[in-house]
């Protein structure tokens, strides 16, 4: 199918073509033109201008351009008809799709997948040097495969290297080289280095994670697909004023704030990197030092556009990305948001395993967030244990850290040192066992 629409927007320089493309046999998530509108949104996020798409079902791949030349030839004369700069897969093209497709293209046209826009965005987004670093890695990583005339001479380069100020130009020839062995060779260099910096970065998380262990607060971290509304949730809860926009991946780098709960206790809320269909497996691994963050959490808030007519397929989506990372055991609620945009009652939503409950909020109206905050504490609650103590009278510092944390639910005094009932997270049960009571002492106090 070949359509044409009005996407014009005179404030975009670039203009694309898009092309969607999907096997008969296969299940995907979104429909070939659901998935389209998305990356024609994807475009628009990174600055481009959509001029025109296309679709086609296939039985099989074509090995060498994906879609058949017939097709392809077909496209290419749209692109050129509407002067379009750029050519835009829906699809992940391995790199013999891409040498293929691009001798077609000539000079004139770039070739881009959704992978490589969404590593544009990526980029173009990034605020630190942290999430500089793990951008620069996955474009690294996405090019080195890839390397063809539009890949080389990396002097060129741009995003995350650009954030960071870059890391230098390319080396010189050695004889014999060719320019694409010289690049392969300086991304492979860049690669380990970016690996090193990351895992510096890494063991800084560890310490700043370690340290907020040790102020007893439970984090709970939001997840959710793209533009769920994770950020205007959290500036909702905490009163902050974090960058928010309605676009795709408005913000990337993690945030962490303070929220006071019903009972009296408190939490930390820390947002991470939305989430997408066919998100790259690249990005995923360049960003383990942030969505470690998620695996860290005692609680996980997956934040829901439940206005959007996609919304249980991001769900899905969701769940996915939660499993290729080891979090989809993690106990979690489901926050329906955006309730203020839909007319008429909520979709019906089924809960799925490790779910503690299903939550309907507006974040941007500041409705049922009350709602919201007493199901997080009666969640966190069910997740703490009790253990009974005997703290020493020399251990005084041990004592003030417990009172501080407010993890002391009775107290008595014996001649043995403080006598503690504590009701604490289980994650920290551990750290306070050897000074549990034994049966005896039960016994001859009244613990039991």
């Amino acid at each position: 199918m070949m359509t044409n629409h009005n996407y014009s927007n005179s404030q975009f320089a670039e203009r694309a073509y898009l092309v969607g493309v999907g096997l008969r046999q296969e299940r995907a998530l979104l429909s070939i033109e659901d998935s389209l509108r998305e990356l024609a949104l994807l475009a628009e996020t990174a600055g481009i201008n959509v001029v025109g798409q296309a679709s086609q079902l296939v039985r099989q791949v074509n090995p060498r351009t994906l879609i058949g030349t017939g097709k392809l030839d077909e496209i290419i004369e749209q692109v050129f008809h509407l002067d379009a700069s750029i050519l835009i897969f829906d699809n992940e093209l391995s790199p013999r799709h891409q040498r293929e497709i691009e001798k077609q293209l000539g000079e004139t046209v770039r070739l881009l997948d959704r992978s490589a826009l969404i590593l544009d965005i990526f980029a173009q987004h990034a605020r630190t040097s942290e999430g500089a670093l793990q951008v620069e890695l996955a474009q690294y990583e996405y090019r080195l495969p890839r390397l063809t005339r539009q890949w080389t001479h990396l002097a060129r380069q741009a995003g995350g290297g650009g954030a960071r100020g870059g890391s230098g130009g390319v080396g010189l020839r050695g004889p014999g080289e060719t320019q694409l062995e010289v690049d392969r060779r300086e991304i492979t260099r860049k690669i380990s280095k970016l690996k090193k910096d990351l895992e510096q970065v890494r063991a800084h998380r560890n310490l700043h994670r370690q340290r907020r262990r040790r102020s007893g607060l439970p984090l709970v971290a939001l997840v959710g697909y793209t533009n769920a509304g994770k950020s205007t949730l959290i500036n909702a809860l905490s009163d902050s004023d974090i960058y928010t926009a309605d676009q795709l991946f408005a913000t990337l780098d993690p945030t962490t704030r303070r929220v006071d709960l019903p009972d009296g206790s408190a939490m930390l809320l820390s947002d991470t990197v939305g989430f997408i269909q066919k998100l790259p497996t690249t990005l995923i691994a360049a960003f383990r030092a942030t969505l470690e963050e998620v695996l860290e959490a005692d609680l996980l808030l997956h934040v829901v556009d439940i206005s959007h007519e996609n919304a249980m397929q991001h769900i899905e989506a969701v769940e996915d990305t939660l499993a290729e990372i080891d979090a989809s055991n993690m106990s979690r609620l489901l926050v329906l948001n955006k309730i203020d945009r839909i007319e008429g009652g909520l979709p019906q939503v089924g809960l799925v395993d490790n779910y503690a409950g299903i939550v309907s909020i507006s974040a941007q109206a500041q409705t049922g967030l009350d709602f919201l905050l007493h199901s997080i504490a009666d969640a966190l609650a069910q997740q703490k244990t009790r253990l009974e103590v005997v703290i020493p009278y020399q251990a005084g510092q041990i004592y003030s850290e417990l009172y501080d944390k407010r993890y002391i639910e009775t107290e008595a005094t014996s001649e043995d040192g403080w006598a503690l009932t504590l009701r604490l997270p289980i994650a920290d049960r551990d750290h306070y066992r050897k000074f549990e009571v034994d049966e005896a002492f039960r016994r001859d106090t009244s613990l039991e």
